[in-house]
């Protein structure tokens, strides 16, 4: 198995990093969005964010030049019959995820390797949903994608140690470090993280500190760079809140029960930075 041309499907945060460091790498890259507004956009950012990288000397400018022309936008998934690797990394939502694997199915070539950079949901029920479940893996990448070294990599039931050795060394070749993670709800560090941070919020909720003071504590007396609740903030609420519904559904347990004011939040469209009001103000 060998990649050289990519396609990654969603221009969000996590999509536009997911092409950015993959071009960085030398890759072709395909960004797919069907929202052109959003393509546009993580388009914008990734030119934006390889700026700050060579005014911090992180690149060159000739890094970023060579690598803003290996990326192309589409809005759909035609012509994509050349690419080696699609990577998905949309909202973590399990249909959503299956439609696109599916639509994709039509469009690329037979021995077309899918990954997908969910961040909680089974990689063996989504491979069992595609024609390749010997060649579906998980990828997940941490956020931001450009500055965190970290990718999980995570096996479906099906998948072929081939498939794996394949996506490590791509994984590695964007210069990440890989942990393996067993196929089980969160992985290992959504498992860890989102109860830390559900515990955070429901410290909030019975009034035992302010977003401020819950936050200054992990931050000075954890040597966490982010408090809980700013990370939540970052990553998204509605991530949060569908990440803790994962975890309770898959295990059963009570411990992972989403605190009522996450739910409520995101129920009033609070989701964070991208909305702009969260745990805090933006």
């Amino acid at each position: 198995m060998k990649i050289e041309q990519v396609a990654v499907v969603g221009a969000g945060q996590m999509g536009n990093g997911i092409a950015h460091v993959s071009a960085l790498a030398g890759y072709k890259v395909i960004l797919i969005d069907v929202n052109q507004d959003a393509l546009d956009n993580g388009l914008a950012a990734i030119e934006k964010n390889m700026a700050r990288q060579v005014s911090k000397d992180k690149i060159s400018q000739a890094d970023m030049d060579v690598a803003l022309t290996n990326i192309v936008g589409h809005t759909n998934m035609a012509g994509l019959g050349d690419i080696d690797l699609l990577i998905e990394a949309v909202a973590e939502n399990f249909e959503l995820k299956v439609k696109i694997f599916n639509e994709a199915q039509s469009h690329v070539k037979a021995d077309c390797l899918f990954a997908s950079n969910t961040s909680s949901l089974s990689i063996t029920k989504l491979a069992t949903a595609t024609d390749r479940a010997e060649r579906f893996i998980g990828l997940h990448f941490m956020n931001p994608v450009p500055m965190m070294k970290l990718v999980e990599l995570i096996s479906g039931l099906a998948t072929s140690d081939e498939m794996f050795g394949t996506s490590k060394k791509f994984a590695e070749s964007l210069g990440k470090t890989v942990a393996t993670a067993e196929d089980f709800p969160g992985f290992i560090a959504n498992r860890i993280l989102m109860p830390m941070i559900n515990e955070a919020i429901y410290t909030l909720y019975e009034g035992v500190g302010s977003a401020e003071a819950i936050d200054t504590v992990m931050k000075l007396g954890m040597a966490h760079k982010m408090g809980p609740l700013e990370l939540a903030d970052y990553i998204g609420l509605d991530t949060c809140l569908a990440i803790m519904n994962v975890l309770h559904d898959g295990f059963g347990d009570g411990k992972y029960r989403a605190c009522p004011l996450l739910v409520k939040y995101v129920d009033a469209g609070w989701l964070g930075v991208k909305t702009g009001h969260g745990f805090y103000n933006y």
